[in-house]
């Protein structure tokens, strides 16, 4: 999934790629298009991600990653560096995304395509996940995702399948970071559950 660069540039261009984030961030402060173009470049494929996994429809992810990237980018004044560009990118992606479904209350529909490719990153080894790799087995893991509660869905997609620290998840979801442990916790239960439901005996 691309967003496209503006007309006869390419993000990356003029050495932008070697800047952090926050410098192109004062950049894009600077009405300079190319920075974004950079930013959307480092960050929208493990959004697009997320948000695939978090609404189960890779089309309305699709619709949703774009329109979080547009939010941010006219918002970007009004950023002003106290977190992470990517925990704010992630933070109004998943605003987008809760915003959307219950706009069109859409409900979870299977994220695989016609090949049965899981659009996917690999669980870390916390993840109650851990070492189920057959495809079979992703489709029950993200049935059981499907399953849970929005914050638990959120929770478990930001930790285990995408390794953000308790920090940048605490800075995403505007929750303190012992509240942050508590969830996870709880959701990994649930998750549990629902797995033994869809595959039987779990460790």
């Amino acid at each position: 999934m691309t967003f496209s660069s503006p007309p006869g540039k390419e993000a990356g261009a003029f050495g932008l790629g070697d800047l952090p984030d926050r410098d192109l961030v004062v950049r894009c402060q600077h009405n300079d298009p190319d920075a974004f173009a950079e930013l959307v470049a480092r960050h929208q494929d493990r959004v697009y991600t997320a948000i695939t996994r978090f609404c189960g429809d890779s089309e309305d992810a699709c619709d949703i990653t774009q329109r979080a990237f547009i939010n941010a980018f006219r918002k970007i004044h009004d950023f002003k560096g106290d977190a992470a560009f990517s925990t704010w990118i992630y933070r109004i992606a998943f605003n987008q995304a809760i915003s959307f479904r219950r706009e069109h209350k859409r409900p979870s529909v299977s994220i695989y395509s016609k090949d049965d490719e899981l659009i996917a990153e690999p669980a870390d080894d916390r993840s109650p996940a851990e070492g189920l790799e057959s495809r079979e087995t992703q489709k029950k893991v993200q049935q059981a995702l499907d399953q849970l509660e929005e914050s638990d869905r959120q929770i478990i997609l930001l930790k285990d399948l995408q390794g953000h620290s308790y920090d940048e998840i605490s800075e995403i979801l505007q929750v303190p970071k012992g509240t942050v442990r508590s969830r996870l916790h709880r959701a990994r239960l649930e998750l549990k559950s629902r797995l033994k439901s869809f595959i039987g005996t779990f460790p």
